[in-house]
Parts: structure tokens; sequence; C-alpha cells
């Protein structure tokens, strides 16, 4: 396997990363990698995520590779210093940041960037005990910090986070609360192997969440963290497409993440960890890696694949093919189902959700019906792929789902709402950011509203190919405006979610001049057949 991959795929986003950054000296937000703050002056706070993107840096700084121009450059050292010490400066005084509003005190964005600091501050030999001191502050917070909502993810970061910082100050300050959240994350991690994230399994950040767990196995081993390990590698094992792609929109959270550095690790004791990343690596050759060069997540996979390359393994094995047969994870709501030369994988948690594979290639990806529909005066969207409790009957040839659409999730912001919010944190919310937190999250991503329109998707398998029935009942047909079935759409708000990826091109399926031919009170049906052979 070509490990340089990784590298070269990282090593792209750094001139990125160094557009964000302000790397004037005598600025007074130098070290600000948030450049519509800074630069467009566009926002009213800087976002404390961004400084996460220290790490490439000084990740870079130590990656020797061909053509790599940023390997030992002095300015690099300087660079990474000035975003921690920028950190430090915006940071609130209890050591908390924020991400998306001002007061909002974000675990997820303290985590990420304080891993960034205390890594890069080893790295680059640092020796500043200002930013010792402030490290000190953002773990004690948070350490004895709860956020809403179960993101297994985060609690595991913020574990690594105080081993990493224990190990570098030589103390056992946060032995107890380690303890803590490392009972928290592994109660996290259901039966099946899966972390919970929100409302179910997410595979994306599953291996961001292995990848925290295989480092502080590392620092600190206990034959409970391995076994937990082990389980989680080998479901992951399961979610790699035959195309070496990985995840997308039959998730819970609807991501394409790959962290590709904890199987590298956890492959030292466990060799079937590195066939995953070797197939990622085939499809990361032919292209197949999602886009992740935006403002505000550029980082997370490029130190992740620094690492990758760094750590990688070089004793490796050759990828065995999976058996064939059905993998069903009944409480994550996913079935995988691989007969002949097609592999299904299957949402029956989101209206039934798809991707088939043929002969090793991506044929389908399908989000389920998605209807516009006049309402008074407001157009809203009615979609088949949010998470819910639906109607299944799971048989040896054929897979049964049944239940309502749902209002999509498509609030945006308005000078109005952004100026309550605003008024809102500066004044009583500041007190209570978790609130806050649990209020914008049952409005953009969890819960389901029910919309007048029910359906049934039937897959049948039958001569070597899968047979696609889909029903659409609604009372009446009058108020539509355009339905249509995507390959990627999804309705609620995930920052890692809606990225691109080769295998969004394929095109929208039109159905609104088939709809508007039937007669009121009739039903809609439409069959595909996927895989037939000519």
């Amino acid at each position: 396997m070509n490990k340089n991959l990784l590298a070269q795929e990282a090593l792209a986003q750094l001139p990125k990363i160094l557009t964000l950054l302000d790397r004037n000296p005598h600025s007074p937000t130098y070290g600000c990698f948030d450049r519509n703050f800074w630069q467009y002056k566009i926002i009213d706070f800087p976002s404390g995520m961004s400084q996460e993107f220290v790490y490439p840096l000084a990740l870079a700084y130590h990656t020797k590779i061909e053509h790599n121009p940023f390997y030992q450059q002095p300015n690099l050292k300087n660079w990474v210093e000035a975003g921690i010490l920028y950190a430090a400066k915006s940071s609130h005084p209890n050591g908390s940041c924020d991400d998306y509003f001002p007061y909002e005190r974000a675990a997820g964005a303290a985590a990420f960037s304080l891993l960034a600091f205390i890594e890069s501050y080893t790295l680059m030999e640092l020796d500043n005990p200002q930013l010792l001191s402030f490290f000190v502050k953002r773990a004690d917070w948070l350490a004895h910090h709860q956020e809403s909502g179960r993101l297994t993810n985060h609690q595991a970061l913020i574990v690594l986070c105080l081993e990493l910082l224990s190990k570098l100050l030589k103390s056992s300050r946060w032995n107890q609360s380690k303890q803590e959240r490392l009972e928290q994350v592994l109660a996290w991690q259901n039966p099946e192997g899966w972390f919970q994230e929100y409302e179910g399994c997410d595979p994306g950040y599953h291996t961001l969440t292995i990848s925290c767990l295989a480092r502080i196995y590392e620092l600190n081993p206990c034959n409970r963290l391995k076994d937990a390990l082990a389980k989680a590698v080998i479901l992951a094992a399961q979610f790699v497409h035959p195309d070496g792609s990985y995840g997308g929109e039959y998730t819970s959270r609807n991501t394409y993440n790959f962290f590709p550095h904890g199987f590298e690790l956890v492959g030292k004791w466990l060799p079937e960890a590195l066939s995953i990343n070797d197939q990622f690596l085939q499809g990361l050759a032919n292209g197949l890696a999602p886009c992740y060069a935006d403002d505000h997540i550029i980082g997370h996979h490029t130190w992740n694949y620094l690492l990758a390359w760094r750590d990688f393994v070089a004793d490796r094995r050759m990828i065995e093919p999976r058996p064939q047969g059905r993998f069903w994870l009944q409480e994550g709501g996913i079935l995988i189902d691989r007969r002949e030369d097609t592999e299904l994988y299957l949402a029956l948690n989101k209206g039934g959700v798809f991707k088939l594979f043929h002969q090793g290639k991506l044929i389908a990806s399908d989000t389920q019906f998605s209807l516009q529909v006049q309402v008074g005066n407001k157009i809203k969207n009615a979609v088949g792929h949010l998470v819910s409790n639906y109607q299944t009957v799971v048989e040896a040839d054929k897979i049964v789902i049944k239940g309502s659409l749902g209002w999509a999730k498509q609030k945006q912001m308005n000078p109005l709402n952004l100026m309550v919010l605003r008024i809102v944190m500066l004044s009583v919310g500041r007190f209570f950011p978790n609130l806050i937190r649990q209020i914008l999250q049952k409005i953009l991503i969890t819960g389901k509203q029910s919309a007048p329109f029910r359906f049934q998707r039937q897959l049948q398998w039958q001569n070597g190919y899968w047979q696609v029935i889909d029903q659409l009942w609604a009372d009446t047909w009058d108020n539509l405006i355009s339905v249509g079935i995507g390959c990627d759409q999804t309705s609620i708000y995930v920052v890692m979610s809606r990225t691109f990826q080769l295998g969004q091109l394929q095109p929208w399926l039109d159905l609104t001049e088939q709809i508007k031919q039937i007669s009121p009170g009739e039903t809609f049906l439409l069959q595909r057949d996927w895989g037939k052979k000519a």
C-alpha cells in the first residue's frame, strides 16, 4: 500500500490552512485562523475550533516526504506558537471557547483545539509557561463540563486531552476525571459495537472515537479498553464499501468521515484493523475520499491523515475478501447484505435510504422521496430519510419499510434571528449555554415531525439483482410542487455532513410529472431494477 497518499492528501490542504491564518506578527489578531473574523470582518467573534489548525502545521513540519515544502520550515514553528497564544488570548476566563455563537462554550471546539495545542507544543518543543497554564485551565473546564447530547467522539477526545496533558506535566490532577469520562465512553458503546452519536450509529464519527481510544490505550492500556476497541474495529470493517469509500447518508449523522490513524495503532495487535486502511487507501487512490476543505472542518482529517502516515505499520497482510451474507445492526438500524457481486447498505431507521454496489462500483445512492409542498404561504419539504421508528419486515430475500414522511429541518438564520440570538447570549444565555445548545439541537438535529404523506419501500432480491418498489400515498396531491429522489439529501444540521464525494454525481430522479398524472386518492408506484443482467 502507498502510505504516501495519506501525507500527500493532507499536505495539499496546507496552503488553504495558511490562507486562513493571520500571519502578520504586528496584527492584533496574529495567530487567528478564522479568516471570516480577522480578514473579512463579517463575524463578531473568532471560532475557537479554528485554532485546531496549528496541529496540521506542526505535523507538516515533521513530515519528511518528497515534495513537502513545509518540512522543517522555521516559520511554521512561529505560527504554531502564535496560534496557541491567540487561542489563550481569545478564550473565556475559564478556558472555554466559542464555536458558532458567543458565550457558547463549546466542548467539541475546546477538546479538538486542546488536543491540537498539547500535541503541537510537544512536537515543536515549545517552552512557554503561559501556554501550559492555559492548557491546565482549559483541561479543568473540560473535566467538569458535560455538554448536551450524546456525542461519544467528544467524550473520547476529552479523555485523550487529559491523558496527554497529565503525561506532559507529569500530573495526577485529572486521574478521577479521566476514569469517569472513560467509563462514560465505554457505557455509550452499544453491545453491537458502535458508539452513540445523537440518534444512533454513525460509522464516520465511530472512526474518530476509535482514533482517540487507540491513543488512550497506548498511553494507559487496560483490557477493558482493548476489548472495546477490538469490537469497534471489527464493526468498522463492515462499512468500507467495495470501491474503498466509506459512510454516507445511510448513517445517523450523514457523514463520509474516515479517520485512519486509530486503525494503524490498533493494527499493531489486531492485524484486521490494517486491512480497513488498505481498502480506504484504494478508494483514496481513485479519488473517492470526500472533500473537507472548507474553512471550519479542514483540520480534522488533515492531522489524522498525517498521523496515520507517521505511524503506518509496514508489515501488512493481503486483503481477504469479506464473506457473503447479511450483517444486521438491529439496534443501530443498518443492514448490510452481500451476495453474488452486489453489496447493499440499507438504513432501516431512515426510511430505507441505501447505497448499492455492483461488481465493486456504486450503481445507486438513494435518499428516499423528497416533496416540495405548498402549505399556506410557505413552501415546505417533506422527506423520507429522517431517523424514526419505521415499520420493518426483514426476510431472506425481501425487506419492507413503511412509515410517514417527515418535514425537513430547513431553519435558516436571518438578521432578526441573529440579533435575537446575540441579545440572548449576551444577557441570560451566557449563564445557560447548554440550555441554548439543547434548544438548537432540537430545532436543527433531533426529532421528527410527521408530514401527511405515507410510503412503503420494498427491496426484493430475485434472479441475481435487487428490485426496489416504492409506493407513496397522500390525501391530496393538489399542493405538490415538485417530487424527486436524490442521491445525497440530508435534512439535519451536522457540521461534517453535506460534503462532496464523487458518488454524488448521480442524477436527481425527477418524478413530478409522473405524480401529477395520477388521480386524487391514487397511489404512486415506482419500480426500479438494480444490477439486473442484460
